[in-house]
């Protein structure tokens, strides 16, 4: 081989353009807190504040939805995020004695 050989191997090799992949945004659910007639409000407030990070004039509303329509929803997080915070919530209010229901459901556009 001669020494031009390898100038032109290291031309083809910088002249192949690399794609960028594109990444679809994952689909988004919304984490939903439900009414019951046992759960305290308190309990509600701090489970929103611990596990969502809402300060507490928000936690508040989010609890008043609850109580007066029934659910509220917590936030909007991808599903495994969601999946992981609603059972997080549930265990949580289970070992406390509270029958407090979290689930999750797809985010509508």
């Amino acid at each position: 081989m001669s020494e031009h050989d390898g100038d032109q191997e290291e031309r083809h090799e910088s002249d192949v353009a690399t794609a960028t992949p594109e990444l679809a945004r994952p689909p988004l659910y919304v984490v939903v807190l439900f009414n019951d007639d046992y759960t305290p409000m308190e309990f509600v407030i701090l489970v929103l504040q611990q596990y969502f990070g809402l300060d507490l004039d928000r936690a508040t509303e989010v609890m008043l939805s609850v109580h007066y329509e029934g659910k509220g929803v917590a936030g909007v997080y991808p599903r495994d995020i969601a999946e992981t915070k609603a059972q997080l919530v549930n265990r949580h209010a289970r070992a406390e004695g509270h029958p407090l229901l979290c689930q999750i459901e797809p985010q509508s556009i």
